[in-house]
């Protein structure tokens, strides 16, 4: 028969850290992360500003480079936003709100949904993604947000 010894000790914390990066937050912190993923990944400021993108977050979003949308609000970006009818038109200004990477700046909460998107200056391609956003917190408040792509 086994014999099965257990023991009780203290509880590991790991000591607190002192935040990195640019403006010593959790933005700062995970945008050297979010820059060299293999995972096509963004990470926003609450001005949603891009902080970071992968390069296949670019591929994927029919970006370009990610040094190209580096510092651009996310919908300035060049990142077009369609919606999920047959004639496949532009998302109206009142939707473009509810993506998953702004849904969660706003209301503070994990946000989830389907993107479909299309490059800049060309008709006739276009993706449809998964997103799954939480939003990044520094002291508190949302400070921007941290986004995972997945191709449909």
């Amino acid at each position: 028969m086994a014999h099965v010894e257990l023991s009780l000790s203290d509880v590991f914390v790991p000591a607190a850290r002192t935040p990195t990066g640019p403006g010593g937050d959790n933005v700062g912190q995970w945008s050297a992360t979010v820059s060299h993923a293999e995972e096509p990944c963004l990470l926003i400021a609450a001005d949603t500003r891009v902080v970071a993108i992968s390069a296949a977050g670019c591929e994927l979003l029919c970006l370009g480079a990610p040094e190209e949308v580096v510092g651009l609000p996310l919908l300035e970006g060049g990142l077009r936003l369609l919606d999920f009818t047959a004639a496949r038109h532009e998302l109206p200004e009142q939707e473009t709100d509810k993506i998953p990477p702004l849904l969660a700046l706003h209301s503070g909460r994990l946000a989830r949904g389907l993107l479909r998107v299309q490059p800049a200056g060309d008709d006739t391609t276009y993706a449809t993604v998964d997103a799954i956003s939480t939003p990044m917190l520094t002291d508190g408040s949302v400070a921007g947000s941290l986004t995972f792509f997945s191709a449909i």
